[in-house]
């Protein structure tokens, strides 16, 4: 089998993942590339840089056929970059619900991604900084369901409805009025699809169950676990399964 690496920056460093074929090993993280791969102490005689190169404009495929790197995706209109690891979590998801139709919602850093898959393709995508924004003002979990109410049925609203739960103090209702005008905002990706929400932990600060609560048909996934199906759909893609 095909020794390679899986190499790219995450976050606030570098991770590399040694995989033989299509089986992950052993990863590995580092301040650079150079400490990543020391760390990984792995033979291989191809890395894929993830992340690197131009991006994919969407529409197009989750992932590309052959190459040296897997590179981020970009939409033109609304405007919108999406990293390659979310590529690569899709990826994972999709390993067991071949031709799935519907939409993946993925959390990566402070940012949410509304992703519409059809036909293993990248149809569109509508970005979010909802969690930024509930960091940024000190919003509480689990959001207050009242106020995300109010904010889905009245997001013209936002700031107001921000600026009276800062005064009383309500933090959950912060994060409530924030998710609901996400969700305002974000509804021809969720009205009438089946939604998966993949987050690094598996947890998805409410949204979960406010898409219930729409009647929404809705999953939640954990990024990392989603690696090793993702990197092996990789390795597939690029003739390294073997």
């Amino acid at each position: 089998m095909t020794g390679w690496i899986a190499l790219g920056r995450d976050g606030g460093g570098v991770v590399a993942h040694a995989m033989q074929g299509a089986t992950l090993i052993r990863s590995a993280r580092g301040a650079d590339e150079a400490a990543a791969l020391t760390h990984l102490d792995f033979d291989a005689s191809r890395t894929i840089h993830i992340g690197d190169g131009a991006p994919d404009s969407i529409p197009t495929t989750v992932l590309p056929t052959g190459g040296a790197r897997l590179p981020a995706l970009t939409q033109d209109s609304p405007p919108d970059v999406i990293g390659a690891w979310v590529r690569i979590w899709i990826a994972g998801a999709l390993a067991d619900r071949p031709n799935w139709d519907g939409v993946i919602c993925a959390a990566q850093g402070d940012v949410r991604h509304w992703i519409h898959l059809s036909a293993n393709e990248v149809v569109s995508c509508q970005s979010t900084l909802t969690p930024r924004l509930a960091a940024a003002l000190e919003g509480a979990t689990p959001p207050d369901e009242q106020a995300l109410a109010d904010s889905l049925s009245r997001p013209e609203r936002l700031a107001a409805h921000l600026r009276a739960a800062e005064v009383s103090g309500n933090r959950a209702a912060i994060t409530g009025h924030l998710i609901g005008a996400e969700l305002a905002a974000t509804r021809p990706y969720w009205l009438g699809q089946e939604v998966i929400l993949i987050s690094p932990d598996g947890t998805a600060s409410g949204l979960e169950t406010a898409l219930a609560a729409q009647g929404v048909p809705v999953g939640t996934l954990a990024a990392d676990g989603l690696l090793p199906a993702g990197l092996a759909a990789l390795a597939s893609a690029f003739g390294l399964a073997d």
